[in-house]
C-alpha cells in the first residue's frame, strides 16, 4: 500500500470524526438567595430553553455579605430547581459551595432516553387498546345493546302497570263519589 494513500485516508477519517463530534455548550444562570417566585420562574424557563437546545447549564447562587451565614437557603433553591426540572434534565454535579458561590451543573436528558421514555408510554397506551380484540369489543357492544333493550322494555312494562293501577284507583274514587 502506498504511504501517501494511507496518510490521506487517516486524514479523512480524522476530519470525519471532527465533523461528527459535538462540543457541549455550557450556559450559566445566576441566582441570588433572596430571589422571588416570579424571577425564579423566569430563570427556570430560560434554563429549560437552554436544555432544549442541548446545552448544559451551570446554575450559580451568588452570596453577598451576611448571606454567607445561610448557605442552606441557596441549597434549598438549587434543590427546588432540580425537582422542578426532574423530567427534562439530570444533575451532573451536585450543589457545592466554593467561596462565595454555590454551583450545580445540569445536563439535558439524552435524546435517546427521552425518546425511549416517550415510546414506552406510547406502547403502553397501544397495549391497553390492544388488550381487547376488535371482535370481542363488538360482541360486548351487542350484548350491552341487548341488555339495554331488555331493561328498557321491562321499565316500560312497569310504567304501564303503574298507569293501569292509577286508572283503576281513579275509577274507584269516581264510583264512590256517585254513591
Amino acid at each position: 500500500m502506498d504511504y501517501g494513500k494511507y496518510k490521506y485516508e487517516q486524514a479523512m477519517k480524522a476530519k470525519a470524526a471532527r465533523k461528527k463530534q459535538t462540543k457541549a455548550e455550557i450556559k450559566e444562570m445566576k441566582f441570588r438567595p433572596k430571589i422571588d417566585t416570579g424571577d425564579y420562574e423566569t430563570k427556570k424557563k430560560h434554563i429549560l430553553r437552554f436544555l432544549e437546545s442541548g446545552a448544559k447549564v451551570k446554575v450559580t447562587i451568588m452570596f453577598r455579605g451576611r448571606e454567607m451565614a445561610h448557605p442552606n437557603i441557596g441549597l434549598n433553591i438549587l434543590e427546588k430547581l432540580a425537582e422542578d426540572l426532574r423530567g427534562q434534565a439530570t444533575i451532573e454535579s451536585q450543589p457545592k459551595l466554593e467561596g462565595r458561590n454555590m454551583f450545580m451543573l445540569i445536563a439535558p436528558l439524552k435524546r435517546r432516553e427521552s425518546a425511549k421514555a416517550s415510546s414506552r408510554e406510547n406502547q403502553s397506551d397501544r397495549a391497553e387498546d390492544e388488550d381487547m380484540p376488535d371482535d370481542l369489543d363488538e360482541d360486548l357492544d351487542e350484548d350491552f345493546d341487548e341488555d339495554f333493550d331488555e331493561d328498557l322494555d321491562e321499565d316500560l312494562d312497569e310504567d304501564s302497570d303503574e298507569d293501569d293501577a292509577e286508572e283503576s284507583d281513579d275509577d274507584l274514587d269516581e264510583d264512590s263519589d256517585k254513591g
